[in-house]
């Protein structure tokens, strides 16, 4: 295993979900990734955790389910299942997810099997997201390698597993020691924090979108909506980094207020499904209308899964010069694509409000806040995005000039 590694359990466990002594924390990873979840788990007990509990996955397991289990069986989430979510939530554990998966493990799978599962899952944890989204619970997403991964980043190579554990890690911003990696990410947490700051002082009442491709695009935001970016503050008062790699400022749309096209910038894996050349139209806040040249149909599975869904959850600002986007790998994982380019993500937003503590939940929902049971970022930006911010008083500001920030 890589020397860097511990250096990014470290950081999982100490800035991820900066677990505190005395808390659980619950491991969810692939059984690919078994050596990784381990030295979390080492790293978390080093830090005084009370227990440190796992949930394995496997992709070839995940697959013949779709494939040849009973068609019953995607309607009903088992009560087993339910049960761990909330047990777990309500006794403040931290939660840390290694997000590797086959980006085609279910290629080939029927998509409605796959939005049923989806609504029967959701129908029972919607609560715990719901909790989720607005840090009741501290939780992390990291990342390490499986083989099909590795083979579709890096096709044909013998050492496509170093190579790729090699991107994760430059895409970490890991350090020779955790201590030196935790300080690098202090300072990244600061620096976003402050793009954070100054675009929500603007609080902008829209941003227009345009780019070659052919995205031309306005999006409405709410009153009194907040930027966040790497650092976020949970419930309990105490500071984590939900995302580890992470380069976005981010913040909610107004549910009814986007309109023209958008075009993707790079490839979307979806369900387990390999998404390309995405575009979306947009009218009065709905996607009316999706192109995708591979994979239409678990697009708009997707977007169809209910209402909310065909709205947006989310605006996502990331310069098109990141660390991220200057390694050059397509990686085929949300988690690192999102954050080497500007996304959106259409369905369920954050309630980003500077007086969310305030509101009820039809309070955030007559705010403009978006809900559904899903909420999928997919990439726009390229090298030369604009994007204008449009104050109240019809100011116009650049916020991004031919890909990265303006001097805001």
């Amino acid at each position: 295993m890589l020397p860097k590694l511990d250096s990014y359990a470290a950081l999982a466990v100490a800035v991820g979900v900066n677990l505190q002594p005395g808390q659980p924390l619950v491991i969810s990873c692939p059984v690919d990734c078994a050596d990784f979840a381990r030295l979390i788990a080492e790293k978390a007990y080093d830090a005084g955790a009370s227990e440190v509990v796992v949930r394995w996955s496997d992709d070839n397991i995940t697959r013949q389910k779709y494939l040849r289990a009973d068609d019953a069986v995607f309607d009903t989430l088992p009560q087993w299942l339910e049960k761990f979510f909330y047990e777990h939530a309500d006794r403040g554990a931290a939660i840390i997810s290694v997000f590797a998966e086959d980006p085609e493990t279910l290629l080939g799978v029927d998509p409605n099997r796959i939005a049923r599962w989806q609504k029967a899952s959701h129908a029972k944890l919607k609560d715990y997201y719901e909790r989720q989204m607005r840090n009741d619970f501290r939780w992390c997403v990291v990342s390490a390698p499986v083989d099909a991964w590795a083979e579709k980043v890096f096709p044909g190579r013998e050492d496509k597993n170093a190579a790729l554990w090699d991107a994760i890690c430059r895409a970490a911003d890991l350090r020779g020691t955790p201590e030196e990696t935790v300080a690098v990410w202090q300072d990244k947490v600061k620096r976003l924090g402050g793009f954070a700051e100054k675009l929500t002082a603007y609080n902008f009442t829209k941003l227009h979108y345009k780019n070659s491709l052919g995205t031309d695009f306005t999006v409405g935001l709410p009153k009194n909506h907040m930027w966040s970016a790497a650092g976020e503050l949970a419930a309990d008062g105490v500071r984590f980094v939900a995302n580890i790699p992470t380069e976005e400022v981010f913040t909610l749309p107004d549910r009814s207020t986007a309109d023209g096209v958008v075009y993707a910038a790079l490839p979307l894996v979806l369900s387990g499904n390999i998404i390309r050349d995405i575009r979306l139209t947009f009218r009065n806040g709905k996607i009316v209308e999706s192109y995708a040249s591979e994979g239409q149909e678990f697009l708009d599975a997707e977007l169809d899964l209910d209402e909310g869904a065909r709205y947006l959850g989310e605006v996502a600002l990331v310069p098109y010069h990141s660390p991220i986007s200057a390694l050059g790998v397509l990686f085929y994982n949300t988690l690192f694509d999102e954050n080497a380019a500007c996304h959106l993500a259409f369905g369920e937003a954050y309630p980003l409000f500077t007086d969310v503590t305030e509101l009820s939940k039809d309070e955030i929902a007559a705010r403009g806040a978006n809900s559904s049971m899903t909420h999928i970022d997919f990439m726009i930006g390229t090298p030369d995005l604009s994007i204008t911010g449009i104050t109240a008083d019809g100011r116009e500001v650049p916020v991004f000039a031919d890909g990265d920030f303006a001097e805001l």
